[in-house]
């Protein structure tokens, strides 16, 4: 189990600008070592190569990682919002994350930075007839990672921004969510049943702020009530929007200094996360088809797909539903915590676009497949769960 500050830090690793400035960084660091390794350098091959032979090359490598990195920032721009205008304005977030594009664009202007302060040092007089060597080693070993990042960026724009890859990006994502929330239901912690009570002069933990709970560190909570000797309940999970001061879980203590830094166990952002919520990106893809559907697209064909796309992910990812105590051994065992229902993931995938799509035969006949199929799911809980909303939008 992950703490908060590692999650934090995994959040900080993807976005675009900490590659930009890491890849820059180690392009000045390499600038400022080649004074170091002219001694390793052979007399016959310094004199073969000058600073004249090498300022040419980086004059022409500098203005042009200007121009590629000026025009793919325009077309990453838009593509990316090509996604949130056929897709949903959620997928802009999740395309953010592209690893593929945060490293072309980080190579590029890694280039860029170290071809310019070369020629700034070389005319500054700071490198030495010497140094020039070791600087073009470096400019063909820049020059080859550009050529590769090029390679890639134009295999990668063949489908950037399309609705199949955009479809496809959510898919994963959603994907690695509910596998890890399948094999760890309750994150870990002991599986709060129905029916279970809060204990009486139990200290309420409250939210720091408003917003969507996006990460709790189970192991921090489960480590203070081990401290404390107690039990911690939580009430309010990942992807639920809470107000700030209402209460989002109890410790069974009349301690009342445990409640501050419980309350820092839970991370309250904006907007939602992938790290513990399964339903977030079932519904990032029911918003997908609600907006094929719409008026203005009445694209049916790709809100079929996309319940082919939810109707794989209900079939393979579905967590398990709470088992007796006996049967299950909780990491956390000081803490208990609600697991996510099959019928929440059906509500949240299948209601919207069953919903908007209910004028059309198409899309009616695919959902009343869908949840066919899942009534015979091998877990039990998505099987009726499947089977009793089967049965309600037969009715209406």
């Amino acid at each position: 189990m992950i703490s908060k500050l590692l999650v934090i830090v995994q959040r900080i690793w993807r976005t675009l600008l900490v590659r930009v400035v890491l890849i820059s960084i180690f392009s000045l660091l390499a600038l400022a070592i080649a004074p170091l390794l002219t001694g390793f350098i052979p007399d016959n091959i310094k004199l073969k190569l000058g600073r004249e032979a090498i300022l040419p090359v980086l004059t022409i490598l500098a203005s042009g990682m200007l121009a590629v990195t000026t025009f793919s920032l325009n077309v990453m721009v838009s593509a990316y919002r090509a996604a949130s205008s056929m897709a949903t304005p959620r997928a802009y977030r999740l395309l953010l994350d592209d690893t593929i594009t945060q490293s072309v664009l980080a190579t590029f202007v890694g280039g860029f930075v170290y071809s310019l302060s070369a020629v700034i040092l070389f005319h500054a007089r700071v490198y030495s007839e010497d140094a020039a060597v070791v600087v073009f080693g470096f400019t063909m070993i820049v020059f080859a990672l550009i050529v590769l990042a090029i390679l890639r960026w134009i295999e990668h724009l063949s489908h950037l921004g399309s609705m199949d890859h955009t479809l496809q990006i959510i898919e994963v994502r959603a994907r690695e969510a509910m596998h890890a929330r399948a094999r760890r239901p309750s994150l870990g912690a002991r599986r709060m049943l129905e029916g279970d009570l809060v204990p009486d002069g139990a200290v309420s933990i409250r939210a720091q702020s408003s917003g969507y709970i996006r990460f709790i560190d189970v192991a921090k909570l489960d480590e203070l009530a081990e401290e404390a000797g107690t039990d911690v309940h939580v009430t309010a999970v990942p992807g639920e929007f809470v107000l700030r001061n209402t209460v989002i879980g109890t410790i069974g203590s009349s301690d009342e200094s445990l409640a501050a830094p419980a309350a820092r166990a839970f991370d309250i952002g904006d907007v939602r996360t992938f790290e513990q919520d399964p339903t977030l990106g079932l519904t990032i893809l029911a918003e997908s088809g609600q907006r094929a559907l719409s008026p203005g697209i009445n694209d049916p064909g790709t809100a079929i797909e996309v319940l082919g796309r939810i109707e794989r992910l209900l079939w393979e990812e579905t967590p398990d539903e709470p088992q007796p105590e006996a049967e299950y051994t909780p990491t956390f065992p000081r803490v208990s915590l609600p697991v996510v229902r099959a019928r929440t993931l059906l509500d949240c995938a299948v209601l919207p676009i069953s919903r908007d799509g209910i004028d059309n035969p198409d899309v009616t006949a695919r959902v009343f497949d869908l949840l066919t199929r899942l009534s015979r799911h091998p877990n039990a809980a998505m099987a009726h769960a499947a089977s009793d909303m089967h049965d309600q939008l037969s009715r209406h």
